[in-house]
């Protein structure tokens, strides 16, 4: 009698190899099919000469081979490794920890694909296109990335091996994003600051770019409720004319007006010198918008640090010979390692103490110069003696220089501490500063008796 072995063919091989058996003959054996997607999919008859693949997870069908044609299982392992399988998402089944990651190879290498593991606690997350996109508006705005960065080819091929199905985002789709992020933000502070029930200290920042464009920033400082502190950028406002008296009311005004802050002002604190036709340009505006507090005493106001900026600046004003000494002694020993070597020599032969490093100032910025100065003047003993040890070094400050250097840091260091709260201190408030400007106050006094 004839045996037919009811057997399956591997796929990719001819039906040919589909043989009959003879009594005289033995029965030719299939092999076993070795792909991976066999341990997803059963092959059941639908039909005459009609078999499908039936997923053991979710029971969705698919085609697989009809009469003498087979469809192959590039299908199937899609339909497993893309994630469109619902119950594997789910974690459903025995063995489903395992998925296949289909191989590239486009992407160079010949390893074979390999399957990836993952534990029941990190369950697979579906791929949703437009928390991708909200995503990366986000970290643009949180890192002021370029809005080209979505195509660079760097990060396009990033985000395709990261995930295929991410579609490219052109520079317009990304700026609308991020325009539309802005919005949602700005919907939220306004929906807070509506239920805020005190009112408002506004801050305003000037600043100018190359082309002389004058940019204000204005933040605003609240307390809510609950009695906690809270800071928030409300406007940027561009003026073509930063030097115009009408600059800062503009500014002022329109963000009023855009945060519905009418009748909720407090006070306005500048870091910018207001001159005497600016204020009278504001003031009325103010009058208009906004029931005074103490008769506008508190209403507008330079800032703290600028008010420190201002006496420290006098302070350098009047040892402007002697900081130019200590700057060049400074420079002639940072500007070579030969210099700086033997510095370092000196000091350790003569057991200086101090643990302070030289560095040169940034003559825009007081509290740099005054380090420059205590650090210089607790090392003046290697700068004296400097001149044995490298005969070109002729620039060394006399006694009554490092006196007066002295001087200078007596009167720059509770300038320098009260400062350095401003940076240290996430929200200052006028408490916080209250004492150290006190302190200043006495010492200033006590120095004039």
């Amino acid at each position: 009698m004839t045996e037919i072995t009811d057997m399956e063919t591997i796929p990719g091989e001819s039906n040919n190899q589909l043989a009959l058996t003879t009594p005289e003959a033995q029965p030719i054996k299939r092999r076993k099919k070795k792909s991976m997607v066999w341990e997803y999919f059963t092959i059941e008859n639908v039909s005459a000469g009609c078999r499908r693949a039936y997923c053991k997870r979710c029971k969705q069908s698919f085609a697989y081979s009809t009469g003498s044609k087979v469809a192959g299982t590039s299908h199937l392992k899609r339909h497993i490794a893309k994630g469109t399988c619902r119950a594997l998402l789910r974690g459903q089944g025995q063995d489903n920890n395992q998925f296949i990651t289909p191989y590239n190879p486009k992407m160079g290498g010949s390893e074979p694909p390999k399957r990836r593991y993952r534990s029941p606690s990190s369950p697979f997350i579906p791929f949703d296109q437009d928390r991708c996109r909200h995503e990366i508006a986000r970290m643009i705005i949180m890192h002021e990335y370029p809005l080209h960065i979505v195509e660079h080819p760097g990060f396009i091929a990033f985000v395709q091996n990261l995930q295929p199905q991410f579609d490219k985002m052109s520079f317009n789709t990304v700026q609308g994003d991020c325009v539309a992020t802005y919005l949602r933000e700005k919907q939220s502070l306004m929906n807070f600051i509506e239920g805020i029930p005190g009112r408002f200290c506004l801050t305003l920042d000037m600043w100018s770019s190359n082309q002389t464009l004058g940019y204000v920033f204005i933040t605003g400082h609240f307390v809510d409720s609950g009695w906690k502190l809270h800071r928030r950028v409300f406007n940027v406002v561009m003026e073509p004319y930063p030097d115009s008296h009408s600059a800062l009311s503009h500014a002022i005004a329109a963000c009023l007006s855009d945060w519905s802050l009418e009748g909720k002002l407090f006070s306005l604190t500048f870091n910018h010198p207001l001159s005497e036709a600016g204020l009278e340009n504001l003031r009325p505006l103010l009058c208009v918008k906004n029931p005074l507090i103490l008769n506008g005493q508190l209403l507008i106001r330079n800032c703290i640090a600028r008010t420190m900026s201002s006496m420290a600046k006098d302070v350098l004003g009047a040892g402007q010979e002697i900081i130019k000494k200590i700057r060049d002694s400074v420079k002639y020993v940072k500007m070579s390692e030969s210099h700086d070597d033997k510095f370092i020599q000196v000091k350790n032969q003569l057991q200086v103490p101090s643990e302070k490093s030289l560095f040169l100032d940034n003559q825009t910025q007081w509290n740099t110069t005054y380090q420059m100065l205590a650090a210089a003047s607790e090392l003046k003993e290697v700068f004296d003696c400097l001149d044995t040890y490298d005969p070109d070094y002729k620039l060394a400050p006399s006694i009554e220089d490092w006196k007066l250097a002295e001087t200078l840091c007596s009167f720059l260091k509770p300038l320098f501490d009260a400062a350095s709260i401003l940076t240290t201190t996430t929200l200052p408030t006028v408490i916080t500063f209250f004492y150290e400007v006190w302190k200043i106050h006495v010492d200033l006094g006590r120095s004039i008796t």
